[in-house]
């Protein structure tokens, strides 16, 4: 049976959300340091033009930074799920709607961290001031690669929810293969008692409203008149 947690479900959660914040904000710092930059130059052609291109296959990199934050982040969400399920007492509805915010909370600070970090280290890529010239008629970028497979709002949010989305589905998962229907957790399936730890003894007494009776003259007991 398992056994009374000394923590309220409320505040379990709230370690959870703020774990999984700040694992987000260093899967961003790893990110940034793990991500391929993206090289690109500016040219000036015969005729007097700039045109701009990616050396080799480096616009390749354009995806591949977005997909590590994808598998970094899914990676995430199916570890923290296993490890929120390990958590016994707090199984249920309330630790599965912690988990995928949580998600959704990490993915946020792994992009902003990832994201600023990685334009710190390269810093900006202004194409149009590049000093080109007849005698110098290329000049070569480091630029930092994207967090996002684009800008608009679609694909922002699907970074955003697929892998809270597979953190929630792993979750669900344990669930149906779970023996019992109260999972396991806290309180147990037919259990009468209080559901979380009472406060303690001195504390209940001193919650507790004082009562003063009136003597007849209208004075306190063992006040003289």
């Amino acid at each position: 049976m398992t056994r009374q947690p000394g923590l309220h479900r409320r505040a379990a959660a709230g370690i959870v959300a703020v774990t999984l914040a700040l694992t987000g904000t260093a899967l961003g710092a790893v990110w940034s340091m793990v991500a391929p930059p993206i090289h690109t130059i500016t040219a000036l052609t015969t005729t007097g033009k700039r045109v701009d291109g990616f050396l080799g296959r480096d616009a390749e990199n354009v995806f591949v930074g977005a997909a590590m934050m994808v598998g970094l982040l899914s990676m995430l969400a199916v570890v923290s799920a296993v490890a929120v399920w390990q958590w016994r007492a707090h199984r249920g509805p309330v630790m599965v709607t912690t988990l995928w915010t949580g998600q959704v909370l990490a993915a946020g600070t792994a992009t902003a961290v990832g994201a600023a970090l990685a334009h710190w280290r390269y810093g900006p890529a202004d194409h149009l001031a590049a000093p080109l010239s007849p005698e110098n008629r290329v000049h070569y970028f480091t630029e930092a690669p994207p967090v996002f497979f684009g800008h608009n709002g679609l694909q922002i949010t699907l970074t955003l929810l697929l892998p809270a989305a597979l953190g929630a589905l792993a979750y669900a998962l344990m669930t149906l293969a779970a023996p019992r229907d109260d999972l396991g957790g806290w309180p147990p399936e037919g259990y009468q008692g209080p559901a979380w730890p009472l406060p303690p003894r001195s504390a209940q007494i001193a919650a507790q409203p004082t009562v003063v009776t009136a003597t007849a003259d209208g004075r306190e007991p063992g006040h003289p008149g």
